[in-house]
C-alpha cells in the first residue's frame, strides 16, 4: 500500500520562536491522538535545526522547503543538500510554483536539486502543476508530464521510490479556489498513469500524490475520498496546529 501523507508547507511565515512553539503545540496533539497517515513539516531553513531536536520524528517527519542545486562552495546565502540532512531532517520540497515562478528554477536547476536531495538520503517533494491560463487552455496534462520529463524522469525506478509527488493547480494555491474532487482526481489518475508509462505499474501504485491547492478541514475529506489522491500538501491551514490537524483527521 502507498503511504497517505499530510504535509505542511509554512513557506515564509514564522519567526524561530513562533515556529518552535507550533511544532511543539503539534508534537503534542499527535502524540496524544495518533495520526492515521503520514505527516511532515517542511519549515524556513533557520527552524530545522531547532525543531529536529524535539520533534518525535515517527510521528511528525520534518522537511526544508527548498535546497540548492549546488554541492557546496561560494554561493552565498545558500542552503545545501547536505546541510538540510544534517539539521535531522529527511525530506525537503522541490519545484514548488512559488519558486519557479519568483526565483526561475528551471526544469534542469530541479533536475540539479533532485539528484543532490536524493544522493544525501533525502525524500523529495516535487510539486507540478499548471497555471490558470494552461487549465482554461486545457494544456494541464500537457504541463505536468513535461515537469515531470524534465526534472524527475531521468531517475532510476529506485531512486524515483524517494520521489513524493505532489500535484498543485496554481490558479488554486492560497486563492481560496480548490480544484473539484472530481477534476483533482482526474489529473492525479493521469499522473500515475505517466508514472506507469515511465516506470511501470508497480512504481507508479507506490507514488504517494499530494494534492496541493487550498486544502481545508472542510474538504479534505471529499479530495482524500478519491483513489488517487493520497494526501495534501498544506499551505495557509498549516499555520495553525488545529486547521492542520483537522486535515490530517480527514484519514480518520
Amino acid at each position: 500500500m502507498r503511504k497517505k501523507i499530510v504535509a505542511g508547507n509554512w513557506k515564509m511565515n514564522m519567526t524561530l520562536q513562533d515556529g518552535i512553539a507550533l511544532a511543539k503545540e503539534l508534537n503534542e496533539n499527535l502524540s496524544a491522538d495518533k495520526p492515521n497517515c503520514g505527516v511532515v513539516i517542511c519549515t524556513p531553513f533557520i527552524h530545522l535545526a531547532s525543531i529536529a531536536q524535539f520533534l518525535d520524528q515517527d510521528i511528525i517527519g520534518l522537511g526544508a522547503e527548498n535546497c540548492a542545486d549546488k554541492e557546496k562552495g561560494a554561493y552565498t546565502g545558500e542552503v545545501s543538500a547536505a546541510m538540510v540532512k544534517s539539521t535531522g531532517a529527511q525530506y525537503v520540497i522541490l519545484g514548488h510554483s512559488e519558486r519557479r515562478e519568483y526565483y526561475a528554477e528551471t526544469p534542469e536547476i530541479l533536475k540539479e536539486k533532485v539528484l543532490l536531495a536524493l544522493s544525501n538520503g533525502l525524500k523529495v517533494i516535487f510539486c507540478i502543476g499548471e497555471s490558470l491560463e494552461e487549465r482554461e487552455a486545457n494544456k494541464q496534462n500537457e504541463v505536468v508530464k513535461a515537469e515531470l520529463e524534465g526534472s524527475v524522469f531521468n531517475l532510476t525506478a529506485e531512486q524515483f521510490s524517494n520521489i513524493i509527488i505532489a500535484y498543485e493547480p496554481i490558479w488554486a494555491i492560497g486563492t481560496g479556489k480548490t480544484a473539484t474532487a472530481e477534476q483533482a482526481e482526474e489529473i492525479h489518475a493521469y499522473i500515475r498513469q505517466v508514472i506507469a508509462e515511465k516506470f511501470g505499474a508497480e512504481v507508479a501504485d507506490a507514488t504517494s500524490i499530494l494534492y496541493g491547492g487550498s486544502c481545508k478541514p472542510s474538504n479534505a475529506a471529499e479530495l482524500f475520498a478519491k483513489p488517487d489522491i493520497d494526501g495534501g500538501l498544506i499551505g495557509g491551514a498549516s499555520l495553525k496546529a488545529a486547521d492542520f490537524k483537522g486535515i490530517i483527521d480527514a484519514w480518520k
